[in-house]
This record gives structure tokens, sequence and C-alpha cells, in this order.
């Protein structure tokens, strides 16, 4: 098909790789690192097949407060380097950062430098070669990180945050280029996030976590899944962690686990509803150490929070439900735990446009 008349503007550059970089770094369009060239053709094969008007909103986003058309979002794609089978997993994901409920304003601006942690379920992970395996988290998969770099674009282009001006970050974070995996559904002893959710097998979906942070647990000595839990639990356990003063407005945490502490856990008779229960049992702190530190002036916690006694323990969440637990890696027996942002919820997007 011929996709429809592009609505954007035309921008004449000298055909010269390094003018072009140069134009784009000096319009604040770019992470810092190069970008493809978003030319009318690229643009267009990047839609074609979509089956929708370029012109299409996905919705307004938040602070710019601009439409996020279809054509914005391929031309950001474009430039993060993303082939044209990747679009519809960054449309879906950007469908979920555009819900009210992510807050993707609030993710993208905080002090705190959180960022959106992008997790591919289903068919598609595998087809697009969406890693989930050794070194998921990493560089050197190109699906990864051009659908993760294409909606940070999107959040800074579109959406206007730009580190120094709306992006009020102290330090940011890495997570900020690019941050998206795949569940490692060849070795996970329990059901994927899909089927867990109650999307059909053949489905597939994004999940989008605002995250403050990646907490990595190297545990290679325990025997057991319950001693893995605890040591997991045990990281968890600290003072500064700032999951401990926003449970009022929902903060939630994504446990990311490895193969092998997955089969320990697994042997152990835990399924991941028991695992989120166990989390949100275990991984509590005594007010007595919460108290005038850390994130103590912003707290908000929920009346049930006894405030007037130092022994009452504040979980980690409010409730087991907010704890997604995914499992992916490879080999090494290194699990991590994303800390969420405190004013987002984790939200999930069906995927779907052109096989």
């Amino acid at each position: 098909m011929t996709s429809p008349a592009l609505q954007s503007r035309r921008i004449q550059v000298r055909d010269s790789f390094e003018a072009i970089q140069d134009y784009c770094w000096e319009q604040g369009w770019t992470d810092g690192l190069p970008v493809v060239p978003a030319t009318e053709d690229l643009v267009r094969r990047m839609l074609q097949g979509y089956g929708e008007d370029p012109s299409t909103s996905l919705g307004l986003i938040h602070p710019r407060n601009a439409q996020v058309t279809l054509e914005k979002v391929a031309i950001n794609s474009v430039m993060a380097g993303c082939q044209p089978e990747y679009f519809p997993v960054v449309v879906a994901a950007v469908k979920a950062i555009l819900k009210d409920e992510f807050n993707v304003a609030g993710v993208s601006s905080t002090t705190g430098g959180a960022a959106p942690a992008i997790i591919v379920n289903g068919p598609i992970a595998d087809r697009l070669g969406i890693n989930g395996d050794a070194g998921c988290f990493g560089p050197g998969f190109r699906a990864n990180a051009a659908i993760g770099r294409a909606v940070r674009l999107i959040i800074r282009n579109v959406a206007g945050l730009i580190p120094g001006d709306m992006d009020k970050a102290t330090l940011s974070t890495p997570e900020r280029y690019s941050f998206c995996f795949s569940e490692n559904v060849e070795r996970s002893p329990w059901e994927p996030r899909h089927v867990e959710l109650g999307y059909n097998p053949a489905a597939s979906i994004v999940t989008v976590a605002g995250i403050r942070g990646v907490y990595t647990v190297m545990e290679t000595t325990v025997a057991t899944g319950t001693e893995v839990l605890n040591t997991i639990v045990g990281t968890m356990k600290a003072i500064g962690v700032s999951n401990y003063y926003q449970i009022g407005t929902g903060a939630q945490i994504v446990l990311v686990i490895c193969p092998e502490h997955a089969a320990d856990i697994d042997a152990s008779g835990f399924s991941k509803e028991q695992i989120r229960e166990y989390i949100f049992e275990n991984a509590r702190m005594p007010i007595s150490q919460l108290v005038d530190v850390a994130h103590y002036g912003n707290r908000n916690w929920p009346s049930w929070i006894d405030e007037t006694n130092p022994d009452t323990l504040v979980p980690i969440v409010r409730a087991a439900e907010d704890i997604v637990v995914v499992v992916a890696g490879g080999d090494g027996r290194h699990s991590a735990w994303l800390a969420g942002w405190g004013v987002t919820r984790i939200v999930t997007q069906e995927i779907t446009g052109p096989d």
C-alpha cells in the first residue's frame, strides 16, 4: 500500500552525515548519540502496512500537551534505528506510556531520574529477536536497543523532556538511553506474563514500568529457592530505598529472576503468586529506621501504617499485586529487582498491527 500524505514539515539539510547529525544536535533532537536521518522514504517505509493514517493521534503527551501521531512515532523510530517490523511494538509501548496511570511527565521529569523499562511478552519477542536471555539488559541487540531508544526519543522530542529543562534529574540513569528486554519464556518454569494476565498465548504485549534503578542480586551459595528469595529480600531492606516512603501513591517493583534462580525457587514449590506474597510479607522496614532520613519528608503512607509505633513494619509495596515477576537473563545466578518511581503505575498494552 502507499502511505497517505505525511503531515510534518520538510527540512533541507546538506547531504552530509556530519551535517545532519550536527543539525539534529543543534535542534535538541538527539540523546547525544548519532541518529538515523528521518528521510521521507524511511518514514514511509516505517508506516507502510501499518494500516492507519499517519495523522492518527495516539493521544496527548505531557508536559508539552502535544499530539502523538503515528507519523511522529515513525519519525522517532527511524531516528532510533528501528526496522519497520519493530513499529507495532513501539506503538504499543507509546500507547502504554500515554495512559494516565503511567504519568509519563512525572516519570521523565523527576529529580530521581526514573525511566521506562519495556518488557515484551509473546511470540513477537522471538520473531523480532528481542533478547530475554544472556545480556538482555545491556547492549548488542538491535531490537532491544532500537525499540527502547525510540520510546525515549519520543519522550524527549514530542513531550519536550530535555535534560536541564523539563527533565530535572539530579544524576539521571543509563536506562534513559534505552531499556527494553523480553521474558525468557524458554527457561521459565512458570507461565509467561501475558498468559498470566489472561491474554491468549498467541497474543503479544508490552509491559512498561517507570523505574528508579536496577538492583542486581548475586546468589551462588545457598541450596534452596527459599534461601534465594531471602537473599533477594535482604537487598530490598535498606535505608534510602524510596519505595518504602511512597506506597501510598502505589510505588511498585519488578522482580527479574534469572533462569537458575527460577529453577531453584520453583523446586521449592513457589508459583509467581507465592513469590509476590513472600516478598510482600518479608520485604519490610521498621518505621524506626525510616524516620527522619532519606525520603521521610515526602512520605505518603496509607492510614493503616501506624506512625506512632517505631516497630511498625512498612512493606516495600502496598500489596503483593504491586510486584511484577518475570524470568529473564542467562546463566550466572544474577537476578535483579527494579525499583519503581513513586507516582506511576505499571501498565500493559497488547501489541497489534501488521504481521
